[in-house]
């Protein structure tokens, strides 16, 4: 992904020698902490403590009346609208360079901002999705009912569509070698929105939970939030206590694979060890950047897809290899326990993608008050200066990237063992999640060996 100024940036990880911290400590350090994590838990955790998904207080009085209210709903409507409005005049009209803000909306607003806003604000891209929009006036002008298709969502199909429409994405973001190019990226958003449109005229609003991608997303990520709801009612409650309502699905291991998967990818990528292999290979441009040629394009298609099917492979078997009750589906394991690597997902994307979207954020938004490219000053943003406190503060944020990836690894262990706990044999319990803990302690070293090879 281009810089919007034209310089190349590796989604905000400058490498190992901006992060001014021992990679092999900090390695060490996490391994010892998901080690220690799981043996005081093995030790002091015998009962399922959030897998009821009726814990939480009653939120204050008025938040509920706020978020329950009709002008609420419609205000948050409107404003996706007009965003969506705003972002296709850019994309339609503005000029085809990576100064366009388009590109900072769908890559970094889009993408990257899906995830604070979502554990800060919970399910936020359902709250304001455009295609959820135009789906409901087409069900009010036909007479219809927005909630009921023409068809019942089929329940083998899960989240697959999700997992192919994120695949996708970060396909055309990590892969694509035309993925600055305005057309290839506005052909793209097309689909996108076809696409939803016509699964909602066909399912319903149960398409838009199950298959589009940018709202499961959303919603998983919205699990790590402090909000939930209960009896219709908005409560606060424990963020482990939320995930445990993840409901598992068909598909959901594909789609947490895709997402912690392509995060990898695009640190591996930029690596020293990737880059020499396109190189001792012939497949890379003279000037260090991999070109658009047929090998490189292979070479980086095959690493996406294997990082992504290998993560979910390897958790797959993990969550299989144990044992449990003959009543119990063993296929059924790694769906049921999948929720448990949304929290390793927000870390590892915190961690990759923090001055990314802070410093790149603030640059769409200086850039977002010209979508024409003409010197207008629409938004009044257009002389503001990005501010690079963060980059400027290497430890702080060093500190912080290992300190994502941690938390969000031991997160994940205290919620696999929670469900284990509830799904494996008394005489398994404790030994049926070895597996699953290696698998993670695989993942917490091979990220930040990434996070710091970028």
């Amino acid at each position: 992904m281009a810089r919007l100024d034209g310089s190349t940036l590796a989604h905000g990880i400058g490498g190992a020698q901006d992060l001014p911290i021992s990679p092999e400590l900090a390695i060490a350090g996490a391994v010892a902490a998901l080690t220690v994590s799981f043996t005081v838990l093995a030790v002091a955790w015998r009962t399922p403590r959030y897998d009821d998904g009726e814990t939480g207080r009653p939120a204050p009085g008025w938040i509920d009346t706020l978020v329950a209210h009709p002008a609420f709903r419609v205000g948050l409507r409107v404003l996706g609208m007009m965003l969506f409005l705003y972002t296709a005049m850019a994309a339609v009209f503005g000029q085809d360079r990576v100064t366009n803000p388009f590109f900072g909306i769908f890559y970094v607003w889009w993408w990257v901002g899906l995830v604070p806003f979502s554990l800060l604000l919970g399910p936020v891209w359902k709250a304001i999705s455009p295609v959820r929009t135009i789906n409901l006036a087409f069900a009010k002008v036909s007479g219809g009912d927005p909630d009921e298709g023409i068809f019942r969502y089929p329940e083998r199909l899960g989240y697959w569509p999700a997992a192919v429409g994120l695949f996708a994405f970060v396909w055309m973001e990590l892969v694509y070698p035309y993925s600055t190019e305005l057309g290839p990226v506005r052909l793209w958003c097309a689909v996108y929105v076809a696409a939803m449109l016509l699964g909602g005229a066909l399912f319903g609003n149960t398409f838009y939970e199950r298959a589009d991608p940018f709202e499961v997303y959303s919603s998983l990520v919205a699990k790590m939030s402090v909000w939930g709801t209960r009896d219709g009612r908005v409560v606060v409650r424990s963020p482990l206590a939320n995930l445990s309502t993840v409901v598992a699905r068909p598909g959901l291991v594909a789609v947490t694979a895709v997402l912690f998967g392509s995060t990898a990818f695009d640190s591996f990528r930029d690596s020293t060890t990737w880059l020499n292999f396109l190189q001792e290979h012939d497949i890379i441009t003279t000037n260090g950047a991999v070109g658009p040629d047929t090998a490189a394009a292979i070479a980086n298609n095959l690493a996406l897809l294997t990082f992504c099917a290998g993560i979910g492979i390897i958790f797959a078997l993990a969550t299989m290899a144990t044992g449990v009750d003959p009543e119990i589906d063993r296929r059924s394991l790694p769906n049921r326990f999948a929720h448990s690597i949304v929290p390793i997902i927000v870390g590892y994307i915190v961690a990759h993608y923090l001055t990314y979207f802070v410093e790149v954020g603030q640059l769409t938004l200086i850039l977002a008050s010209d979508p024409f490219g003409d010197g207008s000053n629409y938004l009044g943003t257009g002389d503001l200066q990005v501010n690079y406190w963060l980059s400027y503060h290497p430890t702080l944020l060093a500190n912080t990237k290992v300190a994502a990836v941690v938390v969000g690894h031991v997160l994940g262990v205290i919620a696999a063992h929670d469900r284990a706990i509830k799904v494996l044999p008394a005489r398994h319990q404790l030994t049926g999640q070895l597996p699953l803990l290696f698998a993670m302690v695989g993942f917490t070293a091979g990220g930040l060996f990434l996070l710091f090879a970028a």
